[in-house]
């Protein structure tokens, strides 16, 4: 509880990850706020029926807070928004209200995430959870590096130090990317994360067998402990409805 986890992925796509936390705080009977940016609901469904989880019952039965970015960019670049709800959107930023109001205030969003994740009366949920996919796209949407730094801080503070949840946040990088402000911000997350899920594709290309490796970083560092980062690496295979790891070099069809 009260933990930061950072998904990292390099040259090639890491959202298997943020699949298996959705179910897997799902099965645990966490209240999830979803704020996802990369995809729509029923492609986060299929993949989750496949794993055992329906979102849609979820969603029923107040379990899971699911903020499609997709349809909300859209409903505000068309103005329909407004008319159909009081409530600013959480991407208000894309269009703010009033000349006055920053193009990069993120304060609509993380209102969203205190609001979903607050705990109501009737709530039996074990822990909120905050899950992000994926924060790289506040970026291209105009949000400043300060802006989405900010914004993850208050999470922190509201998610992680309130209400001890957990949040688990994915961002793309590419470090011969000449994007500066993407890559601010992922290394300043990796300095505040608890845990970091590095993915990343391997350097020798494509393999049928072998489709990346992923690197586990436990931030002992962070607990002023004097010790070094814990640092484990592993390959990885995916499959239909999960994915094997195995000690590099020691794959299936290499033995």
């Amino acid at each position: 509880q009260g933990k930061f986890t950072l998904l990292r992925d390099t040259r090639t796509d890491g959202s298997f990850l943020v699949h298996h936390f959705l179910s897997f705080y799902l099965r645990a009977g966490c209240k999830v706020c979803f704020v996802a940016l990369l995809q729509s609901f029923s492609h986060y469904n299929i993949v989750a029926q496949k794993l055992g989880v329906s979102l849609t019952a979820a969603k029923e039965r107040g379990q899971l807070v699911f903020l499609e970015g997709l349809k909300s960019c859209l409903d505000l670049l068309f103005g329909e928004e407004e008319e159909q709800s009081e409530q600013p959107s959480p991407l208000q930023f894309i269009r703010p209200l009033s000349s006055s109001e920053s193009a990069s205030n993120l304060k609509a969003l993380f209102d969203f995430v205190r609001t979903s994740l607050n705990p109501a009366g009737s709530d039996s949920w074990k822990g909120p959870v905050l899950l992000v996919d994926d924060l790289s796209v506040l970026l291209s949407l105009g949000a400043t590096p300060v802006a989405v730094l900010d914004f993850i801080h208050y999470c922190r503070v509201a998610v992680c130090s309130q209400l001890k949840g957990n949040i688990v946040v994915l961002v793309h990088s590419n470090e011969d990317s000449e994007d500066e402000e993407n890559e601010l911000v992922v290394n300043s997350l990796c300095h505040h994360s608890d845990l970091i899920l590095w993915v990343e594709g391997l350097v020798t290309g494509f393999c049928k067998d072998v489709h990346g490796q992923i690197k586990i970083i436990r931030r002992v560092s962070l607990e002023l402990m004097a010790e070094p980062d814990h640092v484990q690496i592993y390959q990885y295979k995916i499959q239909d409805k999960n994915v094997t790891f195995f000690a590099r070099g020691l794959s299936a069809a290499v033995l």
